[in-house]
């Protein structure tokens, strides 16, 4: 935290004995040696058992809890932070309670505000609202120690959390919402939320939704399954969520203590807060009073990471064929509609026989499939010029075939030489001007077809290539429509190989693995492979990703790459020096660009996502 701003948090649903603090104090201490996290979080009403019943009402209970907590406080070599649940009785009224712990200090208590009385929830029976006192008392004394209680947001560094007792997340209008519009960027929730049919898919929509509400992280972490199981069954759902995107989760039914460890991403719930009109709306608009209180938080160093960091941060992962799904009807929606609405029948795409075109091709064949076109008015053209290879030919061609789709070819090579000529090149010095001539050369070949068959000339540059400003200016940068404009060269990669391994039909998918397979170049000049002269596109699109998406810096950037690719530390400042030269040199492209359609959460349009004038200096 205290250079990259990341937080290790243990969710820890404990094996406990209800009723028997001591016994669940012990235990907790056990699940605390050797733990990695700065931030240990346990259930509500942990200490005791949520299911105590009537002995809520008993002193024999809370002297118990005296007993087990001073064994907490005294026993405690955990040098991070302990959240967990306890009643407490305050002024003759009980509470149910969370403490925040550090060392042999109890840093702070908050109280719970929401008492579910419906079904088999019955806390009004024993607990005090903390609406019903928060208002009163701000600072409560127990075991001698003077304790700030009631409305509180803990915070260290760029970090500050709040904290919900288990209903209070399903709630209307929730603490966690309010704290969130007052701070806190993490809301963390002790629950003991029992087991029925269906409420699993019920709680992690809960915890999504509010941490998408919230503009920050939400972590629940709730009781297992050796609470009592007279009337209800737990099952030690743990969730970690942000903004919206599931980061972790594990449900247990266990009768032994069960632990989910994550790293929350405190910088990028900052950089999400600071894009988000609706919240920064809302900052002003729901002040209420809350006491701040400052922690100290366990420098680990190095930061070890709880699971690998994800190198392919655009590529989707645990609902795969949906997402692929989604994103193919994304593209060739956008392109239905967009020949619907100029009542075109032909489109335009120059084929190289690499993974862009072969996306082009393919997405132009399924809009035509949905406005019910003959392929035929598909015209791929394939303009060989001064270095094209005999592979990349021969994967268009089979590519095309496989569709059944139209086919054009046009040699450029004498057209491209005399307008070297014509310029007084020397048509042999492999330079700029040399590549350009030949991209620009085929963009006016495929816009005056365009004019010639009625129809328009499809895009194929991605989102990689938009950031790298790896196109030619009014040549393959320009186009009438861009399918591929939204997905970077990683998703791209995906996209075809799940054409695929979907498609029944075997020589298209037999084209496409060998497109797949073959390197990435342009063709411009010989021997020329791109990922040779800007480097790996894994690599840049995780970059990408972490500027765009997070909001890193190239420091923290440079941290990333050295712990996802296990890069050397010059490895990674030249990939991110070269990445952030080319981002903000080429702009000018990318104000010019042409339409195309919005695929991920992310995106360099000019118009929308991505506003930056073209001469800026860094």
């Amino acid at each position: 935290m205290d250079q990259y701003g990341f937080v290790k948090v243990s969710l820890i649903s404990p094996m406990i004995e209800v009723g028997n603090p001591i016994a669940n104090v012990n235990e907790m201490l056990s699940t605390l040696e050797h733990n990695p996290a700065q931030i240990a979080i346990f259930p509500e009403l942990g200490l005791c058992g949520y299911t105590c019943g009537d002995l809520f009402f008993h002193r024999v209970l809370f002297d118990d809890l005296e007993t087990a907590m001073k064994t907490l406080l005294s026993s405690n070599t955990f040098p991070g932070l302990i959240i967990c649940g306890m009643p407490l009785i305050v002024e003759e009224m009980v509470l149910n309670t969370a403490l925040v712990i550090q060392g042999k200090r109890i840093l702070g208590v908050v109280p719970k505000f929401y008492l579910p009385s419906t079904k088999e929830y019955y806390e009004k029976r024993w607990f005090k609202s903390g609406f019903d006192v928060v208002g009163h008392i701000k600072e409560i004394t127990y075991l001698d120690q003077r304790i700030p209680f009631g409305n509180l947001i803990f915070a260290y560094q760029e970090m500050r959390f709040g904290i919900e007792i288990c209903e209070d997340m399903w709630a209307t209008i929730t603490p966690g919402n309010l704290m969130s519009v007052n701070g806190a960027n993490v809301i963390i929730n002790i629950s003991a939320s029992n087991e029925t049919l269906g409420k699993k898919q019920i709680r992690r929509n809960a915890v999504l939704e509010h941490s998408r509400k919230n503009c920050g992280i939400y972590v629940y972490c709730s009781a297992g399954a050796s609470e009592s199981t007279s009337d209800t069954v737990y099952s030690g759902h743990n969730i970690v969520a942000a903004a919206g995107n599931l980061i972790s989760e594990i449900e247990a039914f266990a009768l032994e203590s069960k632990m989910l460890t994550a790293d929350l991403d405190i910088l990028k719930v900052h950089h999400e807060r600071r894009n988000n009109s609706s919240f920064r709306d809302s900052i002003l608009k729901y002040r209420f009073d809350y006491q701040l209180i400052s922690i100290d938080l366990p420098t680990k160093s190095p930061f070890t990471f709880t699971d690998p960091i994800d190198r392919f941060p655009f590529v989707p992962k645990n609902t795969q064929d949906l997402d692929f799904q989604k994103l193919a009807h994304i593209q060739s929606f956008s392109l239905a509609k967009r020949l619907k609405h100029l009542g075109i029948r032909n489109v335009l795409i120059g084929v190289s026989g690499g993974l862009d075109s072969a996306l082009a091709l393919i997405v132009a064949a399924k809009a035509f499939d949905i406005l019910s076109l003959e392929h035929q008015g598909i015209i791929a053209v394939s303009m060989p010029a001064l270095a094209t290879s005999a592979m990349s030919n021969d994967h268009a061609q089979k590519l095309i075939k496989a569709l059944g789709l139209s086919y054009k070819e046009i040699d450029l090579k004498d057209h491209v030489l005399e307008h070297l000529d014509l310029i007084g090149h020397d048509r042999t010095k492999e330079d700029i001007t040399y590549e350009n001539a030949q991209a620009r050369s085929r963009t006016m070949v495929l816009m005056n077809l365009a004019n010639q068959y009625n129809g328009i000339v499809l895009g194929t540059g991605d989102l990689s290539e938009i950031a790298l400003g790896w196109s030619t200016y009014n040549g393959d940068q320009m186009s009438m429509y861009n399918v591929n404009a939204g997905i970077p060269k990683t998703l791209v990669r995906f996209m075809i190989q799940k054409h695929a391994e979907t498609t029944d039909q075997l020589p298209l998918k037999h084209v496409l693995e060998a497109i797949i397979a073959s390197p990435i170049t342009p063709e411009l000049k010989h021997g020329q492979t791109t990922e040779a002269i800007i480097g790996k596109y894994e690599i840049n699109d995780f970059i990408l990703y972490r500027f765009l998406a997070c909001g890193d810096n190239e420091e923290r950037i440079r941290f990333l790459l050295h712990e996802a690719f296990d890069l050397e530390v010059e490895v990674c400042e030249r990939y991110t020096s070269q990445f952030f030269k080319r981002f903000f040199s080429q702009q000018f492209k990318r104000q010019a660009n042409p339409d195309g359609p919005k695929i991920l959460d992310v995106s360099l349009s000019s118009r929308t996502d991505f506003r930056m004038p073209s001469d800026i200096r860094r």
